[in-house]
């Protein structure tokens, strides 16, 4: 492929949504002068790292043309499981080990749910959200647990060549699932299984174990998720993460991922984070009260869902 070729193909994919980022970074740079300087930009990439991470799993979610509710309850959760076994003094290794492992379970649950017993995933999250969230709760007392193991700490607020360390755990995580959807047959089955389940049955894909699979990724990218947002808070607290599904799935479906399945890419997922990161920022900066953020943030997932619509018509 030449060189021409490839970056007019990175125009057509991401062309649209990276005018719009820019068109958004230009607005608030001259409506605040704060908000274009190299502190505040890098700020805005610390503050959507963990929406953004927890967005690339709801991103294969929604391939299949599924949903995944439960990813708030799920950073909660793991987040608590990691600061009551931090707070008995498990080494390292074991409590980051065991937060995964329960994401990992919890995703699977919410799979296996869906995928077994064929009840909507919309149902199934709604459902196992709110038992994830009151599990939290009751592993914690209602209480938040306070986090002072240094090494876990630095997760969250440590920083390695100059850049706060969730940073580079987004970088890896990125490349890591662009890699597994754009290179892997793993990511082959789920494109042409959300784009036609029919077709995929056909073509000897196991769409259950599919299905399975690609929830307990999201299950695992919300308990990364939950341990950075520990790590970043110094404790664990039940209430964490409320109503962050919506954004994590806003952010994916303004990078381009179709709600109805068969489209979507992890880069996009990004550049869909970063524009709410830049609204929220933008806004805060500008002191818009918080119920007119939450407007504006509505009206911008309705305009994205909008257009997908549209796409979809296009596509026939």
């Amino acid at each position: 492929m030449s060189v021409s070729t490839y970056w007019g193909r990175i125009a057509r994919r991401y062309g649209g949504i990276l005018l719009g980022l820019i068109a958004l970074v230009l607005l608030f740079a001259l409506l605040s002068p704060a908000f274009l300087t190299t502190g505040n930009l890098l700020n805005i990439v610390l503050q959507v790292s963990i929406i953004a991470i927890v967005a690339f799993g709801i991103t294969y979610v929604l391939l299949l043309g599924e949903i995944d509710l439960s990813v708030g309850a799920i950073i909660a959760l793991c987040g608590s499981v990691a600061g009551l076994l931090l707070a008995r003094e498990m080494p390292l290794l074991w409590v980051v080990g065991a937060t995964l492992a329960c994401g990992l379970v919890l995703g699977a649950v919410n799979g296996a749910l869906s995928a077994l017993l064929g009840i909507p995933s919309f149902i199934v999250t709604v459902a196992t959200m709110g038992i994830f969230r009151g599990l939290a709760f009751i592993a914690s007392d209602g209480m938040p647990v306070p986090v002072d193991d240094e090494a876990f700490i630095r997760i969250g607020n440590g920083h390695m060549l100059g850049l706060p360390v969730p940073i580079w755990i987004l970088a890896a995580l990125l490349a890591l699932n662009h890699c597994v959807l754009s290179k892997t047959v793993f990511g082959r089955k789920a494109y042409l299984a959300g784009g036609n389940a029919e077709a995929a049955v056909y073509a000897g894909i196991r769409v259950k174990r599919l299905k399975i699979a690609i929830f307990t990724l999201s299950g695992l990218m919300a308990a990364v998720g939950g341990m950075v947002l520990t790590a970043r808070l110094y404790s664990a607290q039940p209430n964490a993460a409320l109503g962050w599904e919506l954004d994590a799935i806003a952010a994916a479906v303004l990078g381009g991922t179709s709600l109805a399945g068969g489209y979507g890419t992890m880069v996009g997922t990004l550049i869909g984070a970063l524009i709410i990161g830049v609204i929220n920022n933008g806004m805060n900066l500008m002191s818009v009260p918080y119920f007119y953020q939450l407007i504006v943030k509505g009206a911008v997932i309705l305009v994205a869902v909008c257009i997908d619509v549209q796409n979809k018509k296009r596509r026939g």
